[in-house]
């Protein structure tokens, strides 16, 4: 065989190595489901309080100013910031692994070459005398500019960058959403501290409509009109009550509290209108329809970006399989003593091309690959599981906010008739008509009531608060 067919069957044969331990092995994307039903329950209308803003939707000046101290000092809104930024810097990183990298390379070395050795002669002395040559110490100066580039050949850098865009941007959606979900927690511990004054209001008032009714109660024991024991249950009933507002107390402290640590502030005074909670409107909430949701809810966003990343790291992963090529170059100056050290001739130089591929025990290779797959997959799962949370959210919420309406109403009309039904009772009993076990019936019945009517009112501006983060509102 010649030389010339050695050189080319060599050269095939390492071609079909080297293909065969570039082949990737086969991985499947799954592609996401963006099917939304047209309409939520038959409603059809386009307009979408999501695009309010949450000033203008809660209107309440001292909610608004519990939000805009919250947006400035929240602790956990400014760690995300800071998740923004190194996001941000992850990106410069990627970007400088693409682009040639230059430094200076400057550097002193010295060297005793041991006379014994092959570099000091020993086998070439050694023939022509007994004593062998004694080689001096070597010293080495150089100084000079050096850069390396990876040849992006097959965009795996660049994907990888690409990914950390998309992480990026997903983090200021995921600062969004937060900014949204932190919106709707102290709008509800706000509605909530309005409903626990309320409910601190009524049983104030029971307390001193109980202690006059125990007032006529003892007098007409006095009278021989009742006995003992009318005295005891009246009394009994007061005291029940009476116990009543430190569980609410204990309530509005912890809701207080609540809201300072959403704030970040830990002496704030917490101002609120706690007579107009009956009066907060929850009328013509829109809902749009449900493809808004890909539009307006943050966590969507991020979702499909973390989608477009895990596909990125898909490719970025794939080209690990393929050669990669580097190039690297040095010039300068190198001498053996300082003072020739910039000598025109003491100039130095050098270019180098290098190819690597994979060829033997590509198990971690496969590992990353088979990991960037499972996780692409990963995030389509995840992407089907916000967007379905998110239409379903709208759902209960509608809902929830018609039902609580409804019963709202109704509760209203009940309390009414409770307190009518209080003065009749009472009427009653001073007339001799009606015994003291009546009074205290009706008297109980309105506490519960009311104190039912308040709660229904606090469910019913929680559903106006949830309603308007499930669209996506709050962020703008």
């Amino acid at each position: 065989m010649t030389h010339h067919k050695k050189i080319v069957y060599t050269g095939l044969f390492s071609l079909l190595f080297l293909w065969q331990a570039c082949k990737v092995p086969l991985l499947l994307e799954k592609k996401e489901n963006r099917d939304l039903t047209g309409a939520y329950n038959t409603k059809t209308d386009t307009l979408n309080v999501s695009s309010i803003s949450w000033k203008d939707y809660f209107g309440d000046q001292y909610l608004i100013g519990l939000i805009d101290t919250a947006l400035a000092n929240n602790q956990e809104l400014n760690i995300v910031k800071q998740e923004i930024e190194i996001s941000r810097n992850e990106i410069r990183v990627r970007k400088g692994e693409y682009i040639p990298f230059v430094g200076m390379t400057g550097g002193l070395g010295y060297e005793k070459i041991g006379k014994y050795t092959w570099r000091g002669g020993v086998e070439k002395n050694l023939s022509n005398t007994n004593q062998p040559e004694i080689l001096e110490s070597k010293s080495d100066f150089i100084f000079g500019p050096s850069a390396s580039w990876e040849l992006d050949v097959w965009k795996k850098l660049r994907n990888a960058k690409d990914a950390a865009v998309q992480r990026y941007l997903g983090s200021i959606d995921g600062k969004n959403y937060l900014i949204t979900t932190l919106i709707s927690e102290i709008s509800n511990s706000y509605y909530e501290l309005l409903a626990l004054d309320n409910l601190l209001q009524i049983v104030q008032r029971n307390i001193v409509i109980q202690s006059d009714a125990l007032n006529v109660v003892k007098a007409q024991k006095d009278a021989a009109k009742v006995t003992l024991l009318a005295v005891n249950r009246f009394e009994a009933q007061l005291l029940r009550t009476q116990n009543l507002q430190y569980d609410i107390k204990q309530k509005i402290t912890e809701t207080e509290n609540r809201i300072r640590f959403l704030t970040g502030k830990s002496t704030l005074s917490i101002q609120r209108s706690s007579a107009d909670f009956y009066s907060v409107s929850v009328d013509s909430i829109q809902t749009g329809i449900p493809s808004q949701l890909l539009i307006n809810r943050p966590d969507v966003h991020q979702a499909e970006k973390d989608m477009v990343a895990a596909k990125l790291d898909m490719k970025s992963a794939r080209a690990n399989f393929y050669p990669s090529f580097r190039i690297t170059a040095q010039s300068g100056f190198q001498a053996f003593s300082p003072k020739f050290l910039f000598n025109p001739q003491a100039l130095i130089y050098n270019l180098i091309g290098e190819i690597v591929a994979p060829v033997i025990n590509r198990n971690a290779i496969k590992a990353n690959y088979y990991n960037s797959g499972a996780k692409q997959i990963q995030t389509v799962y995840r992407y089907e599981q916000i967007v379905l949370n998110a239409y379903l959210d709208v759902l209960n919420e509608m809902v929830r906010l018609d039902n609580y309406t409804k019963s709202f109403q109704l509760k209203s009309n009940e309390v009414n008739i409770r307190n009518e039904s209080i003065t009749i009772s009472n009427m009653l009993f001073n007339s001799a008509r009606a015994d003291y076990g009546e009074v205290l019936f009706t008297q109980g019945e309105a506490l519960d009531a009311k104190m039912e009517l308040i709660e229904i009112k606090l469910q019913q501006l929680h559903s106006k608060v949830n309603l308007y983060k499930a669209l996506g509102g709050g962020w703008r």
